[in-house]
């Protein structure tokens, strides 16, 4: 069978079943196959994988997936796109299409069925209003993931890999890089897709930490922090987090555990790294149990 990475086989297909493109389900085809490659070397793909392939679409990058895994489960959200997928990944007996939202899935019971509950790799062009969603529900989930490779916009994925000092750095690059190390493997011009989307695209390989990066007492307060500090990125860090009404505690005990951290207390929340924050948020969290014992 020809492959869909060739623009004429994909718009035949689209023709044949009358497809129409869903605005709300973010849809873009990849028609370039030197891209796919790079996606799968990215994401070090071999023959002893299990790849979770979120969005498979027609089943353009399935069909080379398929190729290089052991075993793919594709999981596609759009009813209308499984009968295509049923047509186009006929050949391949190591692919399963499921349809349903990634966010509904049970990934882990995924893994421990049809990778022993060894680490998985993830593999997904995901549409860009659901992206941070997804990755997060991924890592929050604590699921055995090896990597997640996805394509992405392009400063969704400068975001996902900066540190402090630059405009792009914020509360996605610090949850990213807490559970992961992000490397750039492509950017993608739009011409690359079907439709052509109206900004250019990147690859993105976040490959899991066996361990958190930093130690934290409490995750939730840790990233609460973080997020009150951007959420007022102008304003100082205690004035963000003393606005954000999030933490038991008076102004004047929030400035008592910034300088304990080290810090100035005019400092703002996006000169902090990630280790400063994991110390400020432990720091934190001793003053509230202390408040709690008085």
């Amino acid at each position: 069978m020809e492959k869909l990475s060739n623009p004429q086989k994909t718009i035949e297909t689209i023709k044949k079943y009358q497809f129409n493109f869903q605005k709300k389900f973010g849809q873009n085809f990849l028609i370039d196959e030197h891209v796919i490659q790079k996606i799968i070397n990215g994401a070090q793909v071999t023959k002893d994988d299990f790849v979770l392939e979120i969005g498979p679409g027609i089943g353009t990058m399935t069909q080379y997936l398929a190729e290089a895994a052991r075993e793919v489960a594709a999981v596609e959200i759009d009813k209308k796109l499984i009968p295509i997928l049923g047509e186009t990944l006929s050949e391949y007996d190591n692919v399963t299409i499921i349809n349903e939202d990634i966010l509904k899935v049970d990934i882990g019971a995924l893994a421990l069925e049809r990778n022993a509950g060894k680490p998985i790799k993830v593999v997904a062009n995901l549409p860009y209003y659901i992206t941070t969603p997804i990755i997060m529900g991924l890592f929050e989930s604590h699921v055995p993931i090896d990597n997640i490779t996805v394509m992405v916009q392009k400063e969704v994925a400068d975001r996902m890999k900066v540190g402090p000092g630059s405009k792009d750095y914020g509360a996605l690059s610090l949850a990213v890089q807490y559970y992961a190390k992000p490397y750039l493997v492509a950017n993608v011009p739009a011409n690359c897709f079907i439709p052509r989307p109206n900004v250019d695209s990147a690859v993105i390989r976040l490959t899991r930490h066996e361990s958190p990066a930093v130690e934290v007492e409490d995750e939730t307060l840790m990233f609460n922090m973080i997020r009150a500090s951007f959420n007022q990125r102008r304003k100082t860090l205690q004035n963000g987090l003393k606005n954000s009404g999030l933490f038991p505690v008076s102004k004047e005990e929030i400035i008592e555990v910034i300088k304990e951290a080290g810090l100035p207390e005019t400092v703002r929340g996006e000169a902090l790294t990630l280790e400063q924050f994991a110390r400020l948020s432990n720091l934190m969290n001793k003053k509230i149990n202390n408040n709690k014992k008085k």
